[in-house]
């Protein structure tokens, strides 16, 4: 039974992070006007994209289950700036801020063996 929300939970995240970087560069969801900070990472010329890339690159090590320790901290880091950045700035879509965010600690909680040595003396 765990091995299956393991899996499922490693595809849901890695589909729903590769979607969404794509979707910083070919446009191709729905999406409202950028706010002042998305603004501001969009005209730094480089953080925006930098941004689309870590989460696509995510997404695919965790479909291919590649990499997945690597896949889970660049993951990590998405979905604390996510959570916050819906938490303070704009809360439309905390749902699924929380959502990635739970199967993020998942699946670093399934593949815990990974991290371990990161917390050793």
């Amino acid at each position: 039974m765990l091995s299956k929300i393991e899996i499922f939970s490693r595809i849901f995240l890695g589909l729903i992070l590769f979607v969404i970087g794509l979707n910083k560069f070919f446009y191709f969801l729905p999406t409202p006007p950028p706010d002042d900070f998305i603004k501001a990472l969009i005209n730094t010329g480089y953080m925006w994209e930098l941004v689309g890339i870590t989460e696509v690159v995510a997404g695919i090590l965790l479909l291919i289950n590649k990499w997945k320790g690597l896949a889970l901290i660049f993951s990590a880091i998405i979905s604390v700036n996510i959570v916050l950045y819906r938490s303070m700035l704009d809360s439309t879509g905390i749902e699924l801020a929380l959502l990635v965010a739970t199967f993020n600690i998942l699946l670093m909680y399934f593949n815990w063996s990974s991290f371990k040595s990161l917390f050793q003396n």
